[in-house]
C-alpha cells in the first residue's frame, strides 16, 4: 500500500551524526544485528573504503527498513559541502527528510544549505537536535538558531530531560511523559514516566508553544485552545502532520544516537507526520513533443509508467546501476521503458532492492519505490524513464558548477587507456565532475566541487581502475565577463574557388542585468537573415563564450540581442552564420572591458577568545570580509567571505596559529569581479 511507504533522506552539517543515527535506525528496525561505528569504520552505510578510512559519508547510501507495518527508504547523504550534489539528487526525489543538528553546533552553514535544498523542492521535514549527551548541548539555543535561520517554522515537539552529562531522556510534549532509556538493552527499551517535577514547567512551556502552533492551523483547535479546555492529542498530532506536509511547520526532537536515545520516538515521527507518495501532488512533466505542454502522473499503480533516474554508479560485479525513483505505473524485470530523451527503448535486465552495497533481487517496482535498474544504456542522471506509448519528461535536476581544477597524467602508456576509461566512467556518476582536454597543453583537466571532492576521485581512480597517475595542484576555476554593452558589425566571407562562404551580423553585446548566464534575444526583422540561420549564430556566440579573450576562461554573464545583418542567396550556410556569431562575439569581448570572475567561499571559523586576533588577521590577509561575529560560550563564531584562491591549504594554517583548537567549514557562494591589482598579476603570470 502506498500509504504505508516513506521515502525519506537524512540530511545535515558535516559531523552532526547522520550516518550513526541511520545505523541506529537500521538496528531497531531489525534490518541490523550489530551497531556500527562510523569511528570504527563499521558503519553499515559507508561502504566505501574511503568512507571508512576518513569516518566521512561520500556517496548518498541507500536502504529500506520497516517500523509499525511501514516501509521506510532511507538515504544516507553526505554533510560534506563537496559532496552537495549528492544532497541535491537526494531531495529531488524523496518525501520527506530529517534534518539533523548538532546540539552543540547548532546551525552550521552546511545545514543552511541543505535546507536551502529542501525549500528548492519543497520536501517537508522534521528536525532532530543529536548529541544531546555532550558537553556544551544546548537544546534551546539551537532551537532559536534554527527559528533565526529558517523562519521560525520550528516547533519542539520532545524536550531534553538534562543536559550534557545530565541527560538522561525525552520528554513527548504530545503525551506528557518521560522516556528513559535502558542502556544494557542498548535503548530497545525504555520506560514512558511522568514528568518529572523540576521539569514540568518547562515542558507545559514548550506544550504552550507546540499547542499555539497547531491551533493557528486548526480552526477546531484554536477554539478549544482559546477556551481553555483540554486539548485531544491525536486531534494535535494530525494538525501537526497536515501542517508539516504542508511545509508550515517543522516539529523538533532532541536524542544522542550514538548513547541510543530518541531513535524510536524519530521513526515513529517519520510515520505520524512526514509524508507518503500517496500523498504527494502529481509528478509534473511535459510533453516530448510540445515542451510547453504540460502532463501529470498520479502516485498510482495503475497510472502509466514515470520514473527519473537519480544516480548511476559503477559496480564491478554487475556493471552500471541506475537508481530511480518510481513516481507511476510499475516496472517488470524483463519489461521495456522509454527514455525520452534519446528516443532509446531499454530493456530492464534486472531490478534490485538496495542496502548500501548489497543488493536484493525483485521482479517489480511499483509507484513509490526507489530501486537500482540493471541493463539501461545511453542514459545519465536527471534522465526520465517513462511508458513506451505514452512518454513524458519529467524536470531534471540542476547541479553546480565546478570551482577547482586539478591536471591529471598518466604514469605510463599502459595507464592512458585505463585513465580515459575511469575517468568516462566517474564522470558519468558524477554529474559536478567535469573532464576536459587542454589543446594548448595536451593536459587532461579535471574539475570539481573542492580540493576533497577531487582528492577522493583521484583515490578512486587509483584503487577502483588500477591508474598510476600524476596529479598537479589545484587550480581555481576562474570565469570571464563583460561590463559594458558594445555594439558590433561583422561580416564573414571565403572565397575558394567554388562555392563561397557568406555571413554577415550586426550584434549588440553586453552584460546580463540579473545574473542570468546567457540570453540571446533575435531582433532581427523583415528577413534580412533567413530564420534557419539564427540558431547558428547563437551557437557560434555559445562556442565562442567556452574561451574568454582575457586569460581563456568561460564567459557569463552575456546578454546578445542580434539587431541585423544580411545574406547571400547562394554562399550563406549555417556554417558561415556560426562563424560570424563566433567572430562577432569575440570582436565585442575585446571592446566591452572584460574582467576575470573569481569563486567566493562563506567560510564559518569556530575559534576560541586566545586565538581570536591571529584567525581575524590571517583571513584578512586572505582578502577575507567579515560578515559577522557571533560569540558562544568560550569560542566565537566568525563568518566571512574569501576568495576560494585564498584558501588552499587553510586547515594547516589555521591548526597551527590556533593549536589545533579552532576549526572552519567553507561553501560555495557566488562569483565576485576579481580587484584589479591582483587580476593585473594573474594575467601577468599568463603571458610567461
Amino acid at each position: 500500500m502506498l500509504s504505508k511507504i516513506r521515502n525519506i533522506g537524512i540530511m545535515a552539517h558535516i559531523d552532526a551524526g547522520k550516518t550513526t543515527t541511520t545505523e541506529r535506525i537500521l538496528f531497531y528496525t531489525g534490518k541490523t544485528h550489530r551497531l556500527g561505528e562510523v569511528h570504527d569504520g563499521a558503519a553499515t552505510m559507508d561502504w566505501m573504503e574511503q568512507e571508512k578510512e576518513r569516518g566521512i559519508t561520500i556517496t548518498s547510501a541507500a536502504t529500506t527498513a520497516k517500523w509499525q507495518g511501514h516501509e521506510i527508504n532511507i538515504i544516507d547523504t553526505p554533510g560534506h559541502v563537496d559532496f552537495t550534489v549528492e544532497v541535491e539528487r537526494s531531495l529531488r526525489i524523496l518525501d520527506g527528510a530529517v534534518a539533523l543538528f548538532c546540539a552543540v553546533g547548532g546551525v552550521e552553514p552546511q545545514s543552511e544549505t541543505v535546507w536551502r535544498q529542501a525549500d528548492k523542492y519543497g520536501v517537508p521535514r522534521i528536525a532532530y537536535v543529536n548529541k544531546m549527551d555532550r558537553t556544551g548541548a544546548d537544546f534551546d539555543y539551537t532551537l532559536k538558531a534554527m527559528n533565526d535561520s529558517f523562519g521560525g517554522k520550528c516547533v519542539a515537539i520532545a524536550i531534553p530531560a538534562g543536559e550534557g552529562d545530565l541527560f538522561g531522556g525525552i520528554i513527548d510534549l504530545l503525551t506528557m511523559k518521560f522516556r528513559v532509556f535502558h542502556e544494557d538493552s542498548h535503548g530497545t527499551t525504555f520506560d514512558d514516566l511522568e514528568v518529572p517535577d523540576d521539569m514540568v514547567e518547562k515542558a507545559n512551556e514548550y506544550r504552550e508553544k507546540l499547542l499555539e502552533a497547531v491551533a493557528d492551523y486548526d480552526d477546531h483547535l484554536l477554539e478549544q485552545f482559546l477556551s481553555g479546555e483540554k486539548l485531544d492529542s491525536k486531534e494535535v498530532k494530525a494538525a501537526v502532520r497536515k501542517a508539516t506536509i504542508a511545509n508550515d511547520m517543522v516539529p523538533v526532537l532532541c536524542g544522542s544516537s550514538f548513547k541510543n536515545k530518541g531513535i524510536q520516538k524519530l521513526l515513529d515521527s517519520i510515520i505520524d507526520f512526514l509524508p507518503s507518495p500517496a500523498e504527494m501532488p502529481p509528478v509534473k512533466g511535459t510533453d516530448v513533443k510540445d515542451s510547453e505542454k504540460e502532463l501529470f502522473r498520479k502516485p498510482d499503480f495503475a497510472e502509466y509508467t514515470s520514473a527519473l533516474v537519480f544516480k548511476i554508479m559503477t559496480d564491478s560485479y554487475v556493471g552500471k546501476l541506475y537508481y530511480v525513483r518510481v513516481y507511476s505505473g510499475e516496472i517488470n524485470a524483463g519489461s521495456y521503458l522509454l527514455n525520452p530523451k534519446t528516443g532509446v527503448k531499454q530493456r530492464v535486465a534486472r531490478i534490485l532492492r538496495m542496502h548500501s552495497s548489497k543488493r536484493e533481487d525483485i521482479t517489480i517496482a511499483r509507484a513509490g519505490d526507489i530501486v537500482a535498474i540493471i541493463g539501461l544504456r545511453k542514459t545519465t542522471t536527471g534522465d526520465t524513464l517513462c511508458d513506451v506509448k505514452h512518454p513524458i519528461i519529467l524536470e531534471r535536476m540542476s547541479f553546480p558548477e565546478p570551482v577547482v581544477s586539478v591536471s591529471i597524467e598518466p604514469k605510463t602508456k599502459a595507464d592512458q587507456d585505463k585513465l580515459t576509461d575511469g575517468l568516462t566512467k566517474l564522470a558519468e556518476e558524477d554529474p559536478t565532475f567535469i573532464v576536459k582536454f587542454d589543446e594548448e597543453t595536451g593536459q587532461t583537466i579535471i574539475s570539481g566541487m573542492g580540493e576533497l571532492h577531487l582528492e577522493i576521485l583521484v583515490d578512486r581512480l587509483m584503487r577502483e581502475f588500477s591508474v598510476e597517475a600524476s596529479v598537479g595542484r589545484p587550480s581555481v576555476s576562474y570565469k570571464e565577463a563583460i561590463t559594458r554593452e558594445i555594439e558590433v558589425d561583422k561580416r564573414f566571407v571565403r572565397q575558394t574557388g567554388g562555392r563561397g562562404q557568406f555571413a554577415h551580423v550586426v550584434m549588440k553585446v553586453g552584460p546580463t542585468q540579473d545574473g542570468t548566464e546567457f540570453i540571446f534575444d533575435n531582433k532581427i526583422s523583415g528577413g534580412n537573415i533567413p530564420r534557419e540561420y539564427i540558431p547558428a549564430v547563437e551557437k557560434g556566440v555559445k562556442e565562442a563564450m567556452k574561451n574568454g579573450v582575457l586569460a581563456g576562461y568561460a564567459v557569463t554573464g552575456i546578454h546578445c540581442q542580434l539587431i541585423d545583418g544580411s545574406y547571400h542567396d547562394v554562399d550563406s550556410s549555417d556554417m558561415a552564420f556560426k562563424i560570424a556569431g563566433s567572430l562577432a562575439f569575440q570582436e565585442a569581448a575585446k571592446k566591452a572591458k572584460p574582467v576575470l570572475l573569481e569563486p567566493i567561499m562563506d567560510v564559518e571559523v569556530v575559534v576560541p577568545e586566545a586565538y581570536m586576533g591571529a584567525v581575524v588577521g590571517d583571513l584578512n590577509s586572505r582578502r577575507g570580509k567579515i560578515n559577522g561575529m557571533v560569540p558562544r560560550e568560550d569560542v566565537t563564531i566568525v563568518s566571512v567571505s574569501v576568495p576560494l584562491s585564498e584558501m588552499f591549504g587553510y586547515v594547516n594554517n589555521l591548526r597551527n596559529i590556533s593549536q589545533g583548537r579552532a576549526s572552519y567549514s567553507m561553501q560555495f557562494a557566488r562569483f565576485n569581479r576579481v580587484p584589479s591589482e591582483v587580476s593585473k598579476k594573474m594575467l601577468e603570470k599568463e603571458k610567461i
